[in-house]
């Protein structure tokens, strides 16, 4: 079974009303997604997509039994939309949303501490691609049809380079369990420490492609995870290798402040874990072909 997105997930889309809401709902909804309602305060009774509209998450939740959500609010009402999502007792949400302050997501961090651990949403995102399981359906803003059903998980901070990952696989005949967009942002939900232990213990997911970029730590705590726990074999790609020190690439999370934030020291932190290191993007599809003929692992 294919991670976050199965055959028992039931989606709500928060701001389905909005444009931007309304346009990838449809495009989920054609993939074969469990799409099963939206939210958009004041809007409630009404429907979009002939799917009922709700006034809150808590409601939604109780008349449709939804257990994921996805976020297309705008920012500056976006971290209360997956607060409020989490109270209401969904156990996975991807936030699409791009801008949002990072006090913001400070205080969603905060607020998400109260819950224990087996009762506490998985969060991805913001500024994310989203998500999909080929398959079982998708949740996010993803051209679907790059992505072909199989057995390697892919996890990235980019979503294009995501993309890309997956296109190329496909073209070489191999499949994705599980395509996770952690987002690009320097405060996000999850980790790719999170989503790697998730494909760890996944057993439709035989290899991890990993794609990260500069700026922050979080390369390196991959890799310390990967050494020290993960048996499946992994493969990484890191962009940025000619990115100049202290300029901001992209995005907030894309800028290099501190040792082992370079794309160059991450490829090394990396290699020294055991991963195979991807030497450019158009790379990508031919090294996880490379690494799953090592390893004896069908696509």
């Amino acid at each position: 079974m294919a991670i976050l997105i199965n055959d028992n997930t039931k989606v709500l889309i928060q701001g389905i009303s909005g444009r931007i809401g309304q346009f990838h709902a449809k495009d989920m909804i054609e993939y074969g997604t469990n799409v099963v309602g939206g939210v958009t305060p004041g809007k409630g009774g009404q429907t979009v997509l002939d799917r009922p509209v709700f006034n809150t998450m808590k409601g939604a939740v109780q008349e449709t039994g939804a257990n994921a959500s996805i976020v297309f609010v705008p920012p500056p009402f976006a971290a209360d939309a997956i607060m409020e999502a989490a109270d209401a007792g969904i156990k996975f949400c991807t936030c699409v949303t791009d801008g949002i302050p990072a006090q913001d997501m400070m205080r969603v961090k905060r607020f998400m501490r109260r819950y224990r651990v087996e009762d506490k949403m998985i969060l991805t995102g913001p500024n994310c691609a989203g998500t999909i399981s080929p398959g079982y359906g998708m949740m996010g803003i993803m051209p679907p049809a790059i992505f072909a059903k199989g057995r390697v998980g892919v996890v990235g901070r980019s979503g294009t380079l995501g993309y890309e990952a997956a296109s190329q696989m496909k073209a070489r005949g191999i499949g994705v369990s599980t395509s996770v967009g952690i987002g690009g942002d320097p405060i996000n939900g999850s980790s790719f420490r999170d989503i790697l232990a998730l494909f760890e213990a996944d057993p439709d997911t035989d290899a991890v492609m990993m794609i990260g970029e500069i700026g922050g730590p979080q390369e390196a705590e991959a890799a310390a995870f990967i050494r020290d726990h993960m048996k499946k074999p992994v493969i990484a790609y890191v962009a940025g290798l000619s990115a100049p020190k202290g300029r901001q690439m992209g995005h907030a999370g894309a800028i290099i402040s501190a040792f082992g934030e370079t794309a160059q020291a991450k490829v090394d932190i990396l290699a020294e874990a055991g991963v195979t290191v991807a030497p450019n993007p158009s790379a990508m599809g031919e090294t996880v072909a490379m690494v799953l003929e090592k390893h004896s692992l069908a696509a």
